[in-house]
């Protein structure tokens, strides 16, 4: 059964919080380009969502952060998607 994800807006237009309803993290990684994420299944497929920048995890949350000219409305569906089904290690 998918986890249930919500997204939150933050103080930076250019970052959204999105509560994962579970502790799912043991780590609070940070991923500042997709080759970070390389080694990360769920980061890496976040990066593949256009206009993802950055993400930063902890416990129960990710926060991603976007490039200026991307649009939340087109993000935030992929991103609960993939943070849905995620398998966090």
């Amino acid at each position: 059964m998918p986890r249930a994800v919500t997204p939150t807006p933050t103080p930076n237009p250019n970052a959204m919080r999105f509560s994962l309803g579970e502790s799912a993290l043991s780590a609070s990684p940070s991923y500042a380009g997709a080759e970070a994420a390389a080694n990360t299944p769920w980061a890496r497929r976040l990066f593949e969502i256009p206009g993802v920048l950055s993400l930063f995890a902890v416990n129960d949350f990710v926060t991603v952060t976007k490039d200026v000219h991307a649009g939340w409305e087109a993000i935030v569906p992929h991103v609960v998607e993939v943070l849905q089904n995620a398998t966090f290690e």
